[in-house]
């Protein structure tokens, strides 16, 4: 398990296959409150306890995408963090996540092409051991510069 490079994100010439970094987080009324206002989807499976009660899912269960952005802030702030650029990303959801819980999002470094300077990362979402979503993302990540010629 990685942590968080001291100058915010690793480049390419220091990242290698197998790498792998995590980050939990609780999910909260609160955030899911903010992600509904931030996305604009107030679908009332997120939002009202007594229509989701109703539903296949018999109560309230949060966004997909809040849990996927999880993921995100580990692209995004640790592996391989600042300066990673989304190009892709693939996504299956698997089982619902409940306020409550505590998501583990995981990133490991799956592939890595030099020559157009972007890695393929595999991308998982748990609940304890159980895996609620996984994917492949596609980041391309700042390489050292080039020495200017004279």
């Amino acid at each position: 398990m990685i942590e968080p490079h001291p100058t915010g994100g690793y480049i390419l010439e220091e990242l290698a296959v197998g790498m792998v970094a995590e980050k939990r987080v609780a999910v909260t009324e609160g955030r899911i409150g903010q992600f509904a206002e931030a996305s604009d989807d107030f679908n009332p499976v997120h939002m009202d306890e007594a229509f989701a009660s109703k539903t296949a899912y018999r109560g309230r269960i949060a966004h997909g995408l809040l849990s996927a952005s999880f993921g995100s802030a580990v692209v995004g702030t640790i592996l391989p963090g600042a300066g990673a650029i989304y190009l892709t990303q693939s996504l299956a959801f698997h089982r619902p996540v409940r306020i409550g819980d505590v998501v583990t999002a995981r990133v490991t470094v799956s592939a890595i092409d030099e020559a157009s300077a972007r890695v393929t990362l595999r991308c998982e979402g748990l609940v304890g051991d159980d895996l609620i979503m996984d994917g492949e993302a596609v980041v391309r990540v700042p390489r050292r510069r080039r020495s200017a010629k004279a």
